[in-house]
C-alpha cells in the first residue's frame, strides 16, 4: 500500500522516537543512569525511523508469508546498520558503536545478537504497530496533519543542521589526535572525551550519548600491532 508523504514522514518520526526510547531504556539498564542516545538533540534515533520506513515499503509483499518477512526484516536492517556504521565512520572519522567483542559479528558493525531482534521488530511493525499507528494518523484531518508535518519537519531540519555541525567538530578533534598521538585506543578516547567535555554543551551531550565512542584510526593501528 502506498501512503502519502505526510503519513510516511509521521511514521518515520514516530518510529525514531520509539527507537530513542528503546535505546535510552537499554542503556539505563547497562549503565544505571540516563543517557540521551542518538547524535541529534531531539528525542529520536533516525536509524529506527529509516528502518521502519524501508520495511514498510519493502515487506508489504511478504505480509502473507511470515517466515520470509522475518528473514527479509533481518537482512534489511542489518544492511542498514552496517551501511550507517560505515558511512558515519568515513565521514566523521569515528566509530559510534562496535560489536567486535560479540560472537558472529561482521567487522564489528553488525552481529547476530542484534540481527535476530531486527526480524522480531519487522514482525511487530508490519503486524502490530503499523496498523495501530495508521489507524489514528488517518483520523487526523488533512489540514491539521499537513501543519503538524511541516512544523515537525522544520524542527527536525534545524536539529540536523546543529547536530551535524557538532559532529564535524568531533571529527576535527579525532583527526587531530589521529595525526599527533601514537597511543592506545583507551587513552586517546579518554583524551578526546576530555577535550569535548570542555567545549560546548552539545559536544558534551554527544559524548554522553555514545559511552563507547572511540577514535577509529587509532583502533585500527592498535589491532595491526598485535
Amino acid at each position: 500500500m502506498i501512503y502519502s508523504i505526510q503519513i510516511y514522514f509521521m511514521l518515520y518520526i514516530i518510529y525514531s522516537v520509539c527507537g530513542w526510547i528503546l535505546e535510552v531504556t537499554c542503556k539505563f539498564f547497562q549503565y544505571k543512569r540516563f543517557i540521551n542516545r542518538g547524535f541529534l538533540l531531539g528525542p529520536y534515533c533516525p536509524i529506527y525511523g529509516t528502518g521502519a520506513i524501508v520495511m514498510t515499503l519493502l515487506l508489504q509483499k511478504y505480509i502473507d508469508d511470515p517466515v520470509t518477512l522475518f528473514i527479509m526484516a533481518m537482512l534489511i536492517c542489518s544492511i542498514l546498520e552496517y551501511a550507517t556504521s560505515y558511512f558515519m565512520e568515513k565521514i566523521f572519522k569515528a566509530r559510534w558503536w562496535d560489536y567486535s567483542t560479540y560472537r558472529f559479528n561482521i567487522n564489528g558493525r553488525v552481529c547476530l545478537e542484534t540481527t535476530i531482534p531486527f526480524g522480531i521488530f519487522g514482525f511487530i511493525i508490519m503486524y502490530v504497530t503499523n496498523p495501530f499507528i495508521l489507524k489514528y494518523l488517518y483520523l487526523i484531518p488533512s489540514v491539521a496533519l499537513n501543519i503538524l508535518t511541516i512544523v515537525i519537519a522544520l524542527l527536525f531540519i534545524i536539529d540536523n543542521i546543529i547536530s551535524f555541525k557538532v559532529m564535524f567538530g568531533v571529527r576535527g578533534v579525532t583527526k587531530e589526535f589521529n595525526q599527533n598521538i601514537k597511543d592506545n585506543t583507551e587513552e586517546i578516547t579518554t583524551r578526546v572525551k576530555e577535550i569535548l567535555k570542555n567545549q560546548s554543551f552539545l559536544s558534551k551531550r554527544l559524548i554522553g550519548a555514545f559511552p563507547g565512542f572511540e577514535s577509529v584510526k587509532s583502533k585500527i593501528k592498535e589491532k595491526k600491532s598485535r
